[in-house]
């Protein structure tokens, strides 16, 4: 059974930086993807970045440039390190694994998520 536990969200003004960790737990050889989504009230979550197994990163335009994903292999354990901070990155931030079963197929894991709010 894979857990993932999240922490380094907090409250930060506009401009600031954070920085989001994902400890892994349990099997996660197979790993297809790290990610990083969230979720705002009333609002769908969205993707915020991956990067996969080969270290190809993803970031949508709300975020590029601002944001960078990476991983402590040695850790096990995924960041998402938040700079320039804007009030809109306001969310609940979940990350994610997808592992690639034996059996064939692909597996999500989630975080139970962290807070980042950010002020004006």
């Amino acid at each position: 059974q894979v857990q993932l536990v999240e922490s380094g969200g907090g409250l930060v003004q506009a401009g600031g930086s954070l920085r989001l960790s994902c400890a892994a737990s349990g099997n996660t050889f197979r790993r297809k993807t790290d990610g990083w989504y969230r979720q705002a009230p009333g609002q769908q979550r969205e993707l915020v970045a991956t990067i996969s197994n080969s270290g190809s990163t993803n970031y949508p335009d709300s975020v590029k440039g601002r944001f960078t994903i990476y991983r402590d292999s040695a850790k096990n354990t995924v960041y998402l390190q938040m700079d320039s901070l804007k009030p809109e990155d306001t969310a609940v931030y979940y990350c994610n694994i997808v592992l690639l079963p034996l059996f064939g197929g692909e597996r999500e894991y989630w975080g139970q998520g962290t807070q980042v709010t950010v002020s004006s």
